[in-house]
């Protein structure tokens, strides 16, 4: 995917209230960045943000982390999120990061995380970059690093070909255990419900194309 620059957009990202600048220094202590003991969620590659918006928006009991690499992309999500504190919605329980998600690990501790969201996230379709994918079981094992025990990481995409990849990962990682999965979330009678839709996820959808959508468990199968 070709993402348009923004003018501007990392010296905004650099100064935002919204963004955590020194994520490593947090690491093992994110609840009192929130100043606030609650359960810690993170959404790795969010985009313009609007999934976790929402969740936060639900979920004011819980902590959220965006996290998104790409300045630009990460400039919406901060303009967005002005705009609904202008309105008068405020989401004190929702922060972000501009992070390569490979340094997971060195940003959040062991156990401090308890569940992550995977949102249509860049299939990488070449097979030499199958180690790139959010799914694979590099980033498995990057995961198992920061999630508590029974955390969950759940994933939805349009791409039949990255599920099905995804799918087999989590089967060969005897870290991991698939709790449920549909290649037509929103026909599927229990995932549907209380589903919250991303930009992609609505625009697909418009078109006519089936979201798969998969939870997987850190522990075995009891």
């Amino acid at each position: 995917m070709r993402l348009k620059n923004i003018p501007g957009a990392k010296e905004a990202v650099a100064v935002s209230p919204y963004v955590v600048h020194t994520p490593f220094e947090k690491r093992g202590r994110w609840r009192e960045a929130f100043r606030k003991d609650a359960p810690l969620y993170i959404e790795v590659g969010m985009g313009k943000g609007q999934f976790l918006m929402r969740m936060a928006e639900l979920h004011p009991e819980r902590l959220y982390v965006g996290i998104e690499m790409y300045d630009s992309v990460l400039l919406r999500a901060l303009q967005k999120k002005k705009s609904l504190e202008d309105a008068g919605i405020s989401l004190p329980n929702l922060l972000f990061l501009r992070l390569d998600a490979r340094l997971l690990p060195d940003v959040f501790d062991q156990n401090e995380v308890d569940g992550i969201y995977l949102n249509f996230s860049d299939p990488w379709p070449k097979a030499r970059h199958d180690k790139r994918r959010l799914t694979s079981r590099v980033f498995l094992e990057r995961y198992t690093r920061i999630l508590k025990p029974e955390g969950r990481v759940e994933f939805k995409t349009d791409n039949r070909t990255l599920f099905d990849f995804s799918l087999e990962e989590a089967r060969q990682d005897p870290s991991w255990t698939i709790e449920a999965c549909t290649y037509d979330l929103h026909n599927d009678p229990v995932l549907s419900l209380n589903n919250i839709m991303t930009e992609y996820e609505e625009k697909f959808s418009a078109q006519g194309i089936p979201i798969s959508k998969m939870i997987i468990r850190f522990g075995p199968d009891s």
